[in-house]
């Protein structure tokens, strides 16, 4: 047991200068004091079932302040937890989940929630002596095998979508290393972006960067994209036997909902046409894996791509799942759809429930990938949660920009004292 003494909270900048919400967790036992912090990220193209994600919606930032989420920590959540014994963190999340009573977090802002509960994670991984990865798997998968399997690396290259002005409908075209070891998967990845910067530069492309640090060249469609990425793969030494690639398509971006159709870099397609398209991308490229191929709510379209294609590469669900376990259940389960689900924290809004969806989705034969966002900070605590639940993968950006490399280099922390 633990009390917890110290709640403070407070607004830092995120990866594109925006506010977000960082938190400290002081824990006192018996005079032994520990300290946990915190800071969440924060998505650009974020699914409309994704838990609230509280804005001041006043002139400071244009609109994007966290005072209010600020507030509701240092007033609301801190009279519930300060000077209370608790015996873990699941204790605290489960008590700050029912004191906002809500399924998408509207009463105390999921980035609220967020901060304290990977705070006061931090907390008693810090008050057992315990890796942060250590404690998570202690306290929520210690029902999986004892295994020191790294997940494997999507390093997101080429920004599309709204992450980047490429003009490029996919949101994300990433390279997937699998050598064999984290350290040199990283390096892999390293030496393909780096051969891949060369190569737009000798095109008189842009070398200018997305938001998850991938490059934003103006380019003719999908297709030119992947092979430019092929051609950085083999130029860095590298070929289709170690190094998959994968896209997020982020579908609901270029879905019409009314006409049920979707444009691709000026091609507009069918329900059924787009998996033909994708279908055609896989047997071209080889891909290893698709994500949110169809729009969030376009059950049809994702039935359609899981009975085609289900079978050949993973499908998996970001803004169709938003890392619930419910809707998991009633859309996944129900309707055989998918086969991977991405966890974000901030779309469900606390490490209870992450872990929770993790376990469902693995408990169900689904692949999990945990992924970072578009706004990030240097907050590594995504690295911890994927190696600690046994993810296949963990999606990181590229392997550029500091709130992006933090998490590559915890990876290799981590796998330095396996």
């Amino acid at each position: 047991m633990a009390i917890i003494s110290e709640v403070n909270a407070r607004w830092i900048l995120d990866s594109r200068g925006l506010p977000t919400v960082q938190c400290t967790i002081v824990l006192d036992q018996k005079g032994r004091k520990v300290v946990g912090k915190a800071s969440v990220p924060s998505g650009a193209s974020t699914g409309t079932h994704e838990a609230l994600e509280l804005r001041d919606g006043e002139n400071a930032f244009g609109g994007k302040g966290v005072n209010k989420a600020v507030n509701n920590i240092e007033s609301v959540i801190l009279s519930r937890i300060l000077n209370r014994d608790f015996s873990d963190a699941a204790e605290v999340d489960q008590l700050i989940l029912v004191l906002d009573g809500t399924e998408h977090k509207n009463n105390l802002g999921a980035n609220a929630i967020l901060a304290v509960s990977m705070a006061v994670h931090r907390s008693f991984a810090n008050l057992f002596g315990l890796e942060l990865w250590q404690y998570l798997r202690r306290l929520y998968f210690s029902s999986l095998p004892s295994t020191s399997k790294m997940p494997q690396l999507m390093c997101n290259v080429i920004n599309g979508g709204v992450h980047a002005d490429s003009g490029l409908s996919i949101q994300e075209f990433m390279v997937v290393p699998n050598t064999g070891q984290i350290d040199k998967d990283i390096q892999a990845a390293s030496e393909i972006y780096q051969n891949l910067k060369h190569i737009l530069k000798s095109q008189g492309q842009s070398i200018s960067l997305g938001d998850e640090g991938g490059f934003a060249p103006k380019l003719r469609d999908s297709r030119q994209a992947l092979q430019i990425i092929k051609q950085s793969v083999e130029q860095a030494g590298y070929s289709s036997l170690d190094t998959g690639l994968a896209i997020d398509a982020a579908a609901n971006e270029f879905y019409n909902s009314e006409t049920k159709t979707y444009t691709v870099d000026g091609v507009q397609y069918s329900q059924a046409g787009l998996t033909d398209f994708y279908r055609e991308l896989l047997d071209e490229h080889h891909l290893l894996s698709i994500e949110d191929g169809y729009s969030e709510d376009d059950i049809l379209g994702w039935e359609i791509v899981t009975q085609k294609l289900g079978s050949k590469l993973h499908l998996i669900g970001d803004d169709l799942f938003v890392t619930s376990p419910s809707r998991f259940e009633s859309l996944g389960l129900k309707h055989s759809i998918a086969n991977g689900v991405l966890i974000k924290l901030n779309q469900i809004g606390s490490v209870f429930e992450t872990c929770d969806m993790i376990n469902k989705a693995k408990d169900n034969n689904y692949i999990t990938i945990v992924s970072h966002r578009s706004g990030e900070t240097v907050d590594d605590f995504i690295s911890d949660l994927a190696f600690a639940s046994q993810s296949e993968y963990i999606k990181l950006g590229a392997p550029a920009r500091g709130e992006r490399v933090a998490k590559y280099n915890r990876l290799l922390d981590i796998f330095d004292s396996l």
